[in-house]
């Protein structure tokens, strides 16, 4: 080749089109345009003396994401928040419900409907549930996964205003997002759920019924089966009494049923005293 028909070549090889192909495919492509500058063999050579006769796709460097390590105390402390899709009337089409929930005591502190995932949408509901719980700057830490939404400019300016720390699973692991996922199935596996909505104001109606349900009534089996209102408004030192009384009684007046021949008083179902998001590996390692 001539130096010019060389630089032709070089430079085809190394621009943006063909950068991640083979000197095959960068062939195959010029025929089908109608042109042939050289051999493939050529293109090899010329790679060669330029030392890049080695893997020609682009190295990802892998990223590496901290495993997010949470632990929540009492209410407020933790915040976990997700989107999840509810099906609409014919198929692909979606409805978007963001919820947010305390971790410590599972208390839904802000959900809304939507027609699309949004932003501005979810800067919205993270502002007004913050409001509604009177939280202070310092306070809060909010955990997501890595969707748009999650990640953007628009919500991490907010939480650097009010003040919170936030955190982001690492890609691909459910686990680090457990008890948005575990809401979420809780929510479509409720004998009322109805499968898909109509319209978006069905949608909003069900979640006026869920909701309330959810923190008031609902008796969840991580908080010793109180509901999340009574654990997150702080009432368990009555209930934990009340249940102590009439165990206490109950025990007094048929030890024998409890333990056989050795009866001790039965254990009082409570709430976690901590509540982590991957708890570390000595913690485990110890339980």
């Amino acid at each position: 080749l001539s130096a010019d028909e060389r630089a032709t070549v070089l430079e085809i090889l190394h621009s943006q089109r063909f950068q991640d192909s083979t000197p095959h495919e960068i062939y195959a492509s010029l025929l089908d345009e109608g042109r042939m500058l050289c051999s493939i063999s050529t293109m090899y050579r010329l790679l060669r003396q330029e030392g890049e006769n080695q893997g020609r796709r682009r190295q990802t460097a892998r990223t590496h994401y901290e495993k997010p390590e949470l632990l929540a105390t009492a209410p407020n402390q933790v915040w976990s928040w997700d989107i999840t899709k509810l099906k609409g009337p014919r198929k692909w089409n979606y409805f978007y419900l963001y919820v947010i929930m305390d971790i410590y005591s599972r208390y839904v502190t802000g959900w809304m409907i939507a027609s699309r995932e949004s932003q501005s949408l979810a800067k919205r509901l993270i502002e007004e549930s913050c409001e509604k719980q009177n939280i202070a700057q310092g306070q809060l830490t909010i955990h997501a996964d890595r969707g748009p939404s999650m990640r953007s400019k628009t919500v991490a300016q907010l939480l650097a205003d009010l003040g919170i720390t936030k955190t982001h699973s690492r890609p691909y692991t459910s686990n680090d997002n457990p008890f948005s996922e575990s809401q979420f199935k809780t929510l479509k596996y409720h004998p009322c759920f109805p499968g898909n909505f109509g319209s978006q104001e069905d949608a909003l109606a069900y979640g006026r019924t869920f909701f309330p349900w959810y923190n008031e009534e609902h008796r969840h089996s991580g908080i010793g089966f109180m509901t999340p209102e009574q654990v997150h408004y702080g009432i368990v030192p009555q209930i934990l009494e009340t249940r102590s009384n009439a165990m206490t009684q109950a025990f007094l007046a048929n030890p024998i049923r409890w333990n056989g021949r050795h009866p001790e008083l039965p254990k009082i179902l409570r709430p976690q005293e901590a509540v982590w998001i991957n708890p570390p590996t000595m913690m485990k390692t110890l339980h």
